[in-house]
C-alpha cells in the first residue's frame, strides 16, 4: 500500500477524532462496541494504522494513528474511572452480573430456610410419633389394670354435662 498525503492523513484522524467523540458519548452503531475495531470502522480507516508497525529490517515504528488509539484508550479509561459506562452493552452486563449476584443471595437464603423447615418438619414428626407411641402406651397400660372406665361418649350438638348457661 503506498503512502498517504498529509491531506489525507489530516482528513483521516479529523474523522477518527469525530468518531472517537462519538463512541464516547455512547453513539454506538448496533452491534458495535466501545473499542479500536469499531472507531475504525466508523472513522473510515484500516485498523492496522491503530497498532506499531516493523520496519524491513526489524526495528519498530508507530503506527500512522497510534497516538489516536492511544488517546481513545486513555479516554475510555478516564470514563471508567469516573463511573461512567459509555457501551451501553457493558452497562447491561453490569447489571446483569448485579441481578445474578442478588439472586444467588436470594436462593441461597432460601436453601437456608428451606433447610431449617425441614429440619423442623423433621422434629415435629418425630415428636408427634413418640407422643403417640406414649399415648398408645398408656391406653394398653390402662386397658390391663381393668380399673379405669371410659365415659359415655357425648351426642354432637350437646353439652357433656348440661347447660353452660
Amino acid at each position: 500500500m503506498g503512502r498517504i498525503s498529509d491531506s489525507d492523513r489530516a482528513r483521516n484522524e479529523d474523522a477518527i477524532r469525530a468518531a472517537m467523540d462519538r463512541l464516547l458519548r455512547g453513539e454506538l452503531p448496533p452491534e458495535g462496541k466501545c473499542d479500536l475495531k469499531t472507531l475504525a470502522l466508523e472513522s473510515g480507516v484500516t485498523r492496522t494504522g491503530f497498532y506499531p508497525k516493523k520496519n524491513r529490517d526489524g526495528t519498530t515504528r508507530p503506527g500512522p494513528y497510534q497516538h489516536l488509539a492511544q488517546e481513545f484508550e486513555r479516554r475510555l479509561t478516564a470514563l471508567r474511572q469516573a463511573g461512567e459506562i459509555v457501551d451501553p452493552r457493558a452497562a447491561q452486563v453490569e447489571r446483569l452480573k448485579a441481578q445474578v449476584a442478588e439472586l444467588k443471595d436470594r436462593v441461597a437464603k432460601r436453601d437456608e430456610a428451606l433447610a431449617e423447615l425441614t429440619a423442623f418438619k423433621t422434629l415435629a414428626v418425630s415428636r408427634i410419633a413418640a407422643q403417640h407411641s406414649e399415648i398408645e402406651r398408656l391406653r394398653e397400660q390402662t386397658a390391663a389394670l381393668g380399673n379405669v372406665r371410659r365415659l359415655p361418649s357425648a351426642r354432637s350438638g350437646t353439652a357433656p354435662y348440661g347447660s353452660c348457661s
